[in-house]
């Protein structure tokens, strides 16, 4: 594995990397779309936030089992395979929107629920393709250099989130949402060819009982271990206490500065913009020799914009403090992600991260939840604040931590 990795290693990590941005890519244009479809054709918030269940819950319930899988089986076949299911389903549905539209209002409702489907069957192959993804990259980048690859990593798919709701939003006023649905199979296609072409280095395997048994070992490694279990649970409440500032920033600008497309597309831009500065920052800087100092300064930045952001009623002043806002969210996940490469065993990699997957997909519907109807009854800057002051206080603890 070493001499595979000294032996043209960035060529292939890049492939890699480049081969999952595409289909990424395919996949957010998708479900953009198809969440923009369902809002016009409905005006119902049922709908709309079923489709946004249905896009996170599967995934939730599919990402530790599909971690399983990435310990038990070949992580490239894994992720190739999720991409070419998700794929299929959406031809699927290509296939069946000319026999549903001329049915009226009941092929209006099918079409509905035939999409309502595909994003619960799209979401389940992202559970098993997201944590063999994330167990790949120890395989193809030596450990010194993994904070910068992630950090590329994410400026990539920082970039490539910012351009997909600019595409969605450009195909959907030229075409229709059938014609849209092609984007997704064609980048599966170019991204599978293109992994096709990475020859991963062989991986120690793990598990070989039971899956409920694999399931159960991986959750007593993980939290059994200080190191692993607590920066499982820091993420957790990373992603829950980021709803306030982060997802609910469009409510904070319709209610302080204007309901208009002007300032929510200006606040998207920034807060994109901050994450691709952040991926790129990661990537050149490498960040603090001791990980966890990183993920301490990333934290207590991170906290601090997000008070600042609610207690700030100048506009120019919210959009400066929203792009370092998201230096900071891309520092946070970055050293999150490479603190769990480098502390986890080959073999229990995959668990670990579909652990990880879980938490996101997980915590964010939960804080969604929470925070959106207290917005009704408490001040949203008060609920910025307060989850500021506690991910500040969650740096200090890290930080500490970090000093021993």
């Amino acid at each position: 594995m070493k001499m595979d990795l000294q032996n043209g290693w960035r060529k292939k990590a890049v492939l890699f990397l480049v081969s999952q941005c595409i289909t990424l890519f395919g996949s957010t244009v998708v479900q953009m779309a198809v969440v923009w479809y369902v809002t016009l054709e409905t005006g119902s918030g049922i709908w709309v936030s079923a489709v946004s269940v249905s896009s996170y819950l599967p995934q939730f319930l599919v990402s530790f089992p599909g971690g399983v899988w990435a310990d038990r089986y070949h992580r490239k076949r894994l992720i190739m395979g999720a991409d070419g299911a998700a794929a299929a389903v959406t031809l699927l549905m290509i296939c069946l929107f000319p026999l549903l539209e001329g049915k009226a209002e009941a092929g209006r409702e099918l079409i509905l629920a035939g999409l309502l489907l595909m994003s619960v069957l799209r979401s389940a192959a992202a559970g098993i393709q997201t944590p063999a993804v994330n167990a790949v990259i120890p395989q193809l980048v030596p450990e010194p250099e993994l904070l910068r690859f992630n950090g590329a990593n994410a400026a990539m798919q920082a970039a490539v989130q910012f351009a997909a709701p600019a595409a969605a939003g450009a195909l959907l006023s030229l075409t229709d949402l059938r014609s849209v649905l092609w984007v997704d199979v064609v980048t599966a296609l170019a991204g599978i060819s293109l992994f096709a072409c990475v020859r991963l280095p062989k991986a120690e395997r793990g598990g070989t009982s039971s899956v409920l048994s694999d399931l159960k070992s991986g959750i007593s490694y993980a939290f059994s271990r200080k190191k692993i279990g607590g920066l499982l649970i820091l993420y957790g409440l990373f992603v829950l206490l980021c709803v306030p500032a982060g997802f609910l920033s469009g409510l904070l600008v319709s209610r302080v500065y204007g309901d208009t497309y002007g300032y929510l597309t200006a606040v998207e831009l920034a807060g994109f913009a901050g994450m691709m500065a952040g991926g790129l920052l990661m990537s050149l800087w490498g960040g603090f020799r001791r990980r966890r100092r990183t993920l301490a300064l990333g934290l207590a930045v991170f906290g601090l914009m997000s008070a600042l952001m609610g207690l700030t009623e100048n506009f120019v002043l919210y959009l400066v403090l929203m792009t370092v806002y998201g230096i900071a969210l891309t520092a946070v996940q970055t050293a999150v992600t490479t603190l769990l490469q480098e502390g986890t065993e080959a073999s229990l990699q995959g668990r670990v991260f579909g652990l990880q997957s879980s938490m996101y997909a997980g915590f964010l519907p939960l804080g969604m939840a929470a925070f959106g109807p207290l917005t009704d009854v408490v001040p949203l800057q008060w609920l910025m604040a307060g989850a500021g002051v506690l991910l500040m206080a969650a740096g200090a603890a890290c930080g500490l931590k970090a000093a021993d």
